[in-house]
């Protein structure tokens, strides 16, 4: 009888909090909704800042195209089309600017919302972006071909053959001239570099030249990839960076997306909110045995898309694997008339077909007596400095006739961390690049996020093989530190403060990708969480970041999919790190936050609530029961471009899901 008094007791006083959560729960929801107006100020404030930027352009008067603007871009292409006898040099001079104007169309692309692109801007853009790569290239063959042109007055005077090498920030050539066709120079060694091939006799004595085109950017790769019925949904103030051009994946669910639409309609009350939301919880608890059918359903179907777009074994699959430190065009090139002095002229037999490959091995061997007449090619190559690779890289290369990446044809692959190389055995040349396994740093073990000081805030992520630290202030980002073996590795990132969508293509193309897209869930055995749930939690949690640090929670795992579980605790300190931190346990579902009885050591998860504490709608408001004043007036100034950026982080990251 006693035991049954205390649980009627209980169920009492449950009863009783519900009863009161739901009676402020207006209130609370009213004043949130105001709160997160930041959203949209931030995005109005970007918006106004594009327009900005073009407008400082146009006075600006500098000579160089505006890339949204099509008469201007395709001038530019046009008149680089004109010019002539251009040499390597003046090319990698030019090819900055064409850099520049790419990256520049990647950006408008990714960093527009959706609503202010139309259909033919996006269609013109990425012409605009393949047109100007195939561009670049055309002139790299043209600068190649005048320069072997004049191959013989470059010999070595030891070997008699050409080589040179030309560096720049984003390309290094190396081409070698077999001049001399010595049967006994085989080795082809580049000075003052760690690059060198080992060519078969057959080469060593035929009329070619070795080119390397080092490009430290991927123009390989399409960079619009089309996957059938898999769609990837965009947001403007969810901020998870748009998977896309070939650089940065982030997808944004379509329960994300509806959120979106709720807050971006600046006129709703918030009391329709409110029964949106029940309405959209109800219908989850009434249908949730046909949702999961459904879902079910939808995982078949995208996995049997994934899987089509993979037809062989040794195909590489984009959405596994990412392509890093650049593409290695290897090329052997039939070596052109060389220019002859005559009477103090110099002659010069142009051919009219340009700059010819030198098939290898030829389509047909029948003149030849042995099959291993035409034996692999030993290459060694310089890993680029700037990547960081947390397992030996795969090598792959590129099938222009299917137009994707491939691992046959290549063996003996063999590299050296230490030294930065890589050696292996080539059957067939062409483009080439370095794959690494695009989840190798999911799921994360640990994270914290901290306020460092007005405005700004320290993530750290900690995965299996590495520390990332990222600082956010205001609308940008900033690699703080990163440690590998619990040693701090340097990197050319730290201290570059970049906007969230430009910092995380830099940190993909470093290999430091902690940046789930919308196919990651294939790959990774993730802690799934329902997306609604997730972007609430990760929204709230950027409004309070700058006087509450948030960390990881191992009940998190143990908890549903509509629930979440974090620890929180105030942290006014500036630029100190948490001593003796004293957690407290929270659990969010979306529409109702509570203090969790249960700390991080406990033997066994409980939902129990804890003794003295309330029901609240929102984690916003369950922080505010034990906060400071100091606390909350810094919550209050802090600026919406900040409080936007730390969210736009939050859930590129995904860090409730994926941890």
């Amino acid at each position: 009888m006693e035991r049954l008094e205390m649980e009627r007791i209980e169920k009492e006083k449950w009863r009783q909090l519900e009863a009161k959560d739901l009676e402020r729960r207006n209130e609370e929801l009213e004043e949130l909704y105001l709160l997160e107006g930041c959203f949209p100020e931030a995005e109005k404030l970007k918006q106004e800042n594009r327009l900005l930027s073009q407008w400082k352009h146009y006075i600006e008067c500098d000579g160089s195209p505006d890339p949204s603007v099509a008469q201007e871009i395709n001038t530019f292409i046009s008149l680089w089309k004109e010019e002539t006898n251009e040499t390597f040099e003046e090319v990698i001079a030019k090819s900055k600017l064409v850099l520049y104007l790419i990256e520049k169309l990647k950006s408008i692309l990714l960093e527009t919302p959706p609503y202010d692109l139309q259909d033919k801007n996006i269609t013109q853009y990425q012409e605009s972006i393949l047109e100007l790569q195939e561009l670049l290239h055309l002139k790299f063959n043209i600068a190649t071909e005048i320069l072997l042109r004049h191959a013989s007055t470059l010999a070595d005077l030891d070997s008699g053959n050409m080589e040179k090498v030309i560096q720049d920030e984003n390309v290094t050539l190396y081409v070698w001239a077999n001049l001399k066709k010595n049967p006994r120079y085989r080795s082809v060694r580049f000075s003052e570099t760690k690059t060198r091939f080992e060519l078969p006799r057959i080469l060593a004595t035929s009329d070619i030249a070795l080119r390397l085109l080092h490009t430290h950017y991927d123009h390989v790769t399409p960079p619009f990839p089309v996957r059938g019925l898999l769609r990837e949904p965009t947001s403007t103030e969810s901020h998870f960076a748009e998977g896309e051009v070939n650089v940065v994946e982030t997808v944004i669910p379509e329960d994300f997306e509806e959120e979106h639409k709720q807050q971006e309609n600046e006129s709703i009350s918030v009391h329709e909110e409110e029964i949106k939301v029940e309405e959209q919880v109800d219908t989850e608890v009434r249908m949730s045995s046909a949702q999961e059918e459904s879902k079910a359903t939808k995982c078949d179907l995208e996995m049997k898309l994934l899987s089509e777009t993979v037809s062989a074994d040794d195909e590489v699959d984009t959405c596994q694997f990412t392509m890093l430190g650049g593409v290695y065009h290897l090329d052997i090139l039939e070596l052109p008339p060389q220019c002859k002095p005559v009477k103090g002229w110099m002659i010069m037999e142009i051919l009219k077909e340009g700059l010819q490959k030198y098939i290898y091995p030829p389509g047909t061997t029948e003149d030849f007596e042995t099959e291993n007449a035409f034996p692999p090619v030993e290459v060694m190559l310089e890993v680029h400095e700037n990547v960081i690779f947390f397992e030996n890289p795969m090598v792959a290369r590129w099938d222009a006739e299917g137009r994707h990446w491939k691992t046959d044809g290549i063996s003996n692959v063999s590299y050296k961390s230490g030294e930065r190389l890589i050696t292996f055995s080539l059957e067939t040349f062409g483009p080439l690049t370095l794959i690494q396994d695009t989840h190798i740093n999911m799921p994360y073990q640990s994270w914290e996020l901290r306020p460092l000081d007005v405005n700004k805030v320290l993530l750290t992520v900690i995965t299996v093989f590495t520390e990332i630290q990222i600082q956010i202030k205001e609308d940008l980002c900033m690699l703080a530190s990163i440690k590998l073996n619990n040693k701090k590795h340097p990197s050319v990132l730290e201290g570059k403060w970049m906007n969230p969508i430009s910092f995380i293509i830099a940190l993909k193309e470093a290999g430091l990708n902690i940046f789930p897209t919308g196919h990651s869930h294939f790959y990774v055995v993730i802690n799934h969480k329902v997306p609604l749930v997730e972007m609430k939690a990760c929204r709230q949690m950027a409004l309070l970041s700058s006087a509450f640090a948030f960390g990881w929670s191992r009940w998190n795992a143990h908890c549903d999919s509509q629930k979440v579980v974090l620890k929180v605790m105030e942290h006014l300190a500036k630029e100190e790190p948490i001593q003796n931190p004293d957690w407290t346990l929270l659990m969010f579902s979306g529409d109702r936050a509570q203090r969790l009885k249960i700390d991080e050591y406990s033997e066994m998860f409980s939902e129990a609530l804890k003794e003295e504490t309330e029901f609240h709608s929102t984690l916003y408001h369950m922080v505010k029961d034990f906060a400071s004043k100091e606390a909350m007036e810094k919550i209050r100034s802090a600026k919406c471009q900040f409080i936007n950026s730390v969210c736009h982080m939050l859930l590129s990251i995904r860090l409730l899901s994926y941890s």
